[in-house]
């Protein structure tokens, strides 16, 4: 059994882990309260824009726009949204895990021409595909530091750039979507080209009548790009608040976890206690009966 000293040192060591535990899931509480203001409020504006956008391209036949002309993926852009910091217990992980399997399962020809390029914004899986020699493009991850719909646009910008120019035929989207600060859903989607409704939508669409000005090609031309754009805006945020719910309920656990170890480290100090006055009364009762001897 441990002696009194290396228990007591011990049971000091847990409790300063639980107050930092516990101070961290404060943290992430109010954190995460403001993330999840931000993509609620977000999320029915970008739903509504995509529904306008869907039912004004489904009957639109043949658009200029080079977000919807479908390619042969021939070179592929992914991005991984992922956060700067750990102590999330496997939030980063997992949406790594479901890129790494995105490109297995999808663009494992891609990838073995070394055609498949990644977008990494958050500082963990940046680190993670450099490590491994992936063609990684840029350094996103200050966009955290302020995150806005201006500074996300220019990602966005220099992607859309870059699948105007021909560097990508295809750039596919994995990051986690907030549900609540217990479950995150890991969800891939395609960004470009902008993915069509399917044939159901677009019969429910065209019997919708809308009066256009200045024409249904003009509008749908501007609404592309802004779609695009918030698309981006929203994940980033959805993985945000993702982020901080995982965090939130990672140190709410290993709190508790703390708790357990407590109560299993005092009850040890106490037996170690018990057995050690035991053995003293047993020296004493010794050494008196032996005087007396």
């Amino acid at each position: 059994m441990a002696n009194l000293k290396e228990v007591r040192i011990r049971i000091a060591s847990v409790q300063s882990t639980q107050q930092i535990t516990k101070a961290m899931k404060m943290v992430s509480a109010a954190k995460l309260k403001r993330a999840t203001n931000a993509i609620v409020q977000l999320r029915p504006y970008a739903t509504k824009l995509k529904e306008i956008l869907g039912n004004l391209s489904a009957s639109l036949e043949g658009s200029s726009s080079p977000y919807i002309q479908k390619r042969v993926p021939n070179k592929v852009l992914i991005i991984v949204v992922s956060s700067n910091r750990g102590l999330a217990g496997a939030f980063n992980m997992n949406v790594i895990k479901a890129a790494n399997n995105l490109i297995a399962e999808k663009y494992s020809e891609q990838y073995a021409n070394g055609h498949v390029s990644i977008v990494a914004i958050g500082k963990k899986s940046q680190d993670f595909y450099e490590k491994r020699n992936y063609k990684v493009i840029g350094n996103n991850n200050e966009v955290y530091t302020a995150l806005t719909f201006e500074n996300v646009t220019k990602i966005t910008d220099a992607i859309m750039a870059g699948f105007e120019k021909g560097e990508f035929d295809k750039v596919e989207l994995v990051y986690n979507k907030f549900k609540n600060a217990a479950v995150q859903i890991l969800t891939t989607e395609q960004l470009l080209p902008l993915p069509k409704n399917d044939e159901q939508e677009k019969v429910k669409a065209s019997h919708i009548d809308f009066i256009l000005e200045p024409s249904k090609e003009s509008i749908v031309e501007q609404l592309i790009p802004k779609s695009i754009k918030i698309q981006l805006y929203k994940a980033v945020l959805d993985s945000h608040a993702s982020e901080h719910g995982a965090r939130m309920t990672s140190m709410d656990k290993a709190t508790e976890n703390a708790g357990d170890l407590l109560k299993a480290l005092k009850l040890s100090y106490n037996q170690a206690r018990q057995a050690a006055i035991t053995t003293e009364l047993t020296e004493i009762v010794s050494g008196a009966a032996a005087l007396n001897g």
